[in-house]
């Protein structure tokens, strides 16, 4: 007898031990959603129509280094606001090249290839720097970037002229490196603020600067 009340009280125990699965099953199922997990979100392309929408200015290369150096800054502008993927960029510009500057990222292409260097947005935007500016402003304008501060600058001033003049440092530009150039040249409060949260992405350290 004692046997099999020993058997009933296990067979009641495991009917509830059961049902109370099956209940906690139930709110599961209410709780989540029914039609599987939520979708991610579709990440649209960026396409050379949306590019063309910013008015980009076509570029016959029959300028002065400042107007081409100002040209290339208003392609990055558009490039960089609306977050511009860095795979795309190389092939945007190079459809807004006319005439001699066509002819000459051609050339330069050409030469490239077989050098086997790598064809990049990094490496036309060198190489169209040293098509405008001679060896002693590349390096002028490379001081000028070494010894860059705010000063009086306000953050828009101070992050456009950083940008600009980044492009003519002939050392390896890494992101980290890159940031603690711009910190560094920040205003002592800013500067103090910024410091101990060391932020290594200069987009981000710019934005928490402003």
């Amino acid at each position: 007898m004692q046997q099999m009340e020993a058997a009933r009280v296990a067979a009641e125990d495991a009917h509830r031990q059961h049902m109370k699965a099956l209940r906690q099953l139930e709110e599961n199922m209410t709780a989540a959603p029914i039609f599987g997990p939520k979708p991610r979100p579709t990440i649209r392309e960026w396409s050379l129509e949306d590019f063309l929408k910013h008015h980009p200015v076509k570029f016959d290369g029959r300028v002065s280094p400042d107007a081409a150096d100002q040209w290339l800054k208003d392609i990055e502008r558009i490039f960089d606001a609306k977050m511009c993927p860095t795979e795309n960029r190389l092939s945007f510009v190079v459809y807004m090249l006319t005439g001699e500057a066509e002819h000459l990222w051609i050339c330069m292409k050409s030469i490239m290839e077989e050098r086997d260097k790598p064809i990049t947005w990094k490496a036309f935007t060198g190489k169209f720097l040293s098509g405008y500016f001679l060896d002693n402003m590349r390096y002028a304008k490379e001081v000028e970037f070494l010894h860059l501060t705010q000063e009086g600058k306000s953050m828009t001033e101070y992050a456009e002229k950083f940008k600009h003049l980044s492009r003519f440092y002939t050392l390896s530009l890494d992101k980290e490196w890159r940031c603690f150039k711009f910190e560094n040249g920040l205003c002592g409060d800013i500067r103090l603020m910024l410091a101990p949260l060391s932020i290594k992405d200069f987009a981000a350290l710019v934005k928490k600067a402003e």
